[in-house]
């Protein structure tokens, strides 16, 4: 009998390719989505993506998606109750483990186990421990097509935002910038690719910029889990995608 599970899905690249990997695994069965939003600004946290593209993405994949509000400036008790109360209801319907993204944080996966082995769930992570160029080359010839939405200034600046990631794109890297943005450096939106049954049609936006000290749309979630990286960001930029 296959596991079922839910995905913590953020939209990005790095949550595509791991998705799809579920997907295609006999062991699993993905009941829905999970994306946690700002309250205030009512987008995706850190990526700073409209709610409506995220359930674009949902509907085109072929899964419910469900959301949890996480208010701004929320506390990591708040953010963990929150989450708590959502995946205890799915547990009830039979699920047990739980979909993530992650790539060689360990912190962060540390902190997701723990989290869930306290109300007796699991975490998957199929990325885990995979060379990120590898990645990049899976995910790219898989035919997989993601923009760049979001910045952390202490890696990138704005001219990053609205980038098709490509090779052209991840060879322009500076060294000490990750290719899969793990340690925050870069966000981005996925919009075409085998998990999805017709690409979806974006418009770029205007660009906006989030010094940390302001309530930008991923400071909730910020502090709702263990920070990574080695660099301390200013501020955030932030590219504003819209439906077609």
């Amino acid at each position: 009998m296959k596991e079922r599970v839910i995905f913590c899905w953020s939209g990005g690249k790095d949550s595509a390719l791991a998705l799809h990997r579920m997907l295609q695994d006999e062991r699993y069965q993905v009941a829905s989505l999970l994306v946690t939003c700002n309250e205030e600004f009512r987008r995706v946290s850190m990526h700073g993506v409209r709610i409506e593209l995220a359930q674009m993405q949902a509907d085109a994949i072929g899964l419910p998606l469900e959301i949890v509000f996480v208010p701004a400036g929320g506390s990591n008790d708040t953010y963990q109750r929150k989450m708590a109360e959502v995946l205890l209801a799915h547990k009830a319907r039979g699920v047990t483990g739980v979909g993530f993204g992650d790539i060689f944080l360990e912190d962060l996966k540390q902190w997701r186990e723990a989290n869930l082995a306290e109300i007796g769930m699991r975490g998957v992570f199929p990325l885990w421990k995979n060379e990120p160029r590898a990645l990049m080359t899976e995910f790219i010839d898989l035919g997989f097509k993601s923009v760049v939405c979001c910045v952390s200034d202490a890696y990138l600046d704005e001219r990053a935002l609205g980038r098709t990631i490509n090779w052209e794109f991840l060879n322009a890297l500076p060294d000490e910038v990750d290719l899969c943005g793990e340690n925050g450096e870069f966000h981005s939106f996925a919009y075409e690719g085998p998990i999805f049954k017709q690409p979806l049609n974006l418009i770029i936006g205007e660009s906006v910029y989030r010094p940390v000290e302001q309530m930008h749309p991923g400071a909730a979630a910020a502090t709702a889990c263990p920070l990574t990286g080695t660099r301390v960001p200013r501020g955030f930029w932030f590219c504003d995608l819209l439906p077609s």
